[in-house]
């Protein structure tokens, strides 16, 4: 940290007796049980408890996928700031920045200090909110990481899919090669297909669809190309009609993050790919249909990005020379031009 010049000025106080806190690793909560013990371990108000059981039901929490996400980012912060015997309830937007910059210190990217950031602030609005506490630390002015314009995730190019999926229909077995099959031809999130049920295949007006859990609590309508239908209806010949979870294991367990992780990267690796992560097959399918052209919105639409920025970050083409508007541009002024040609003459 850049503080040594203005040391002087700092009234000294006594020497905090904390250890530094350790902002790698294991976080100090991973499920809504584990922060409850988190806070009642520092012996947190009851009011504040509550107000953080309230703010982990709200809409957008409603995934169980999402609400570990920010129970795993939130703990960072309470656990830093128990760490330096701040008071939760009433932090200074100082020790916001102090945090931010242990983060960075840390060696973390500038997506996850943005994301463990935008969770604490999260966290304090809705106390505001719910008056459990005076301000929010990390509000308006405080300066965040800035994402980079492009998605650093590791991805493959549009023949590394195919390899991927020729493989995995040779060489694994039908659940295997329906769960990828299924992963590429919708792009989902990993507890998309994680989650859905095994109800969620269908038809709709001729169409073969998988209705898939999203971000949210929400369900999204998508359509399967024959490539995947088949490859879930060889698969559902096995599984059975046994309620529960579409995609289990063949002990009938539901798959899991990890399992999926395993999968993917055991079968990448296996098809002559360099490993990826079950959000590089996502990155890899939004990153090939944005360079085959298709627009942005319709890309958007099916990744499910609130916000087109974020679709953005996977055009890797979009500073491409080939698609510069500049010379239809050119040619729309150069007919202009000859059109009002002699008018001063």
């Amino acid at each position: 940290m850049i503080l040594g010049e203005w040391a002087p000025a700092i009234p000294q106080t006594e020497p905090d007796s904390n250890p530094p806190l350790n902002l790698t690793g294991r976080p100090p909560a991973r499920t809504v049980h584990e922060l409850a013990h988190l806070l009642r371990t520092i012996a947190a108000p009851p009011a504040v408890m509550e107000a953080t059981a309230a703010w982990l039901s709200g809409e957008r929490r409603a995934a169980p996928a999402t609400i570990r996400g920010y129970v795993r980012d939130a703990s960072w912060w309470i656990a830093y700031a128990t760490s330096r015997g701040l008071d939760l309830t009433n932090s200074d937007p100082i020790e916001a920045d102090l945090y931010a910059a242990a983060l960075r210190s840390a060696g973390h990217s500038d997506a996850t200090r943005a994301r463990r950031i935008s969770a604490a602030s999260s966290w304090y609005t809705y106390l505001v909110r719910a008056g459990r506490a005076a301000a929010n630390p990390f509000g308006a002015g405080m300066e965040r990481p800035r994402l980079p314009d492009v998605s650093a995730t590791r991805g493959m190019s549009g023949d590394e899919l195919e390899r991927t999926l020729a493989y995995a229909r040779e060489r694994e077995s039908a659940r295997t090669f329906a769960i990828l099959a299924v992963m590429v031809a919708t792009a989902c999130r990993d507890g998309s297909i994680i989650a859905a049920p095994l109800d969620a295949l269908g038809h709709d007006r001729g169409h073969r669809v998988i209705d898939l859990p999203t971000k949210g609590g929400k369900t999204k309508r998508l359509i399967l190309p024959p490539l995947a239908a088949e490859a879930a209806a060889r698969y559902l010949t096995e599984r059975g009609s046994a309620p529960g979870r579409l995609f289990i294991t063949s002990t009938g367990r539901p798959i899991d993050q990890p399992y999926l992780y395993r999968l993917v990267k055991r079968v990448t690796r296996a098809a002559g790919v360099a490993e990826v992560s079950p959000h590089g097959i996502r990155h890899s399918v939004l990153t090939l249909l944005l360079d085959k052209g298709y627009p942005l919105h319709v890309v958007q639409d099916l990744a499910g990005h609130a916000d087109p920025r974020t679709t953005r970050r996977y055009d890797r083409a979009r500073e491409s020379l080939d698609r510069s508007p500049a010379y239809e541009l050119g040619q729309l002024l150069a007919a202009g031009v000859e059109r009002h040609a002699g008018r001063w003459s």
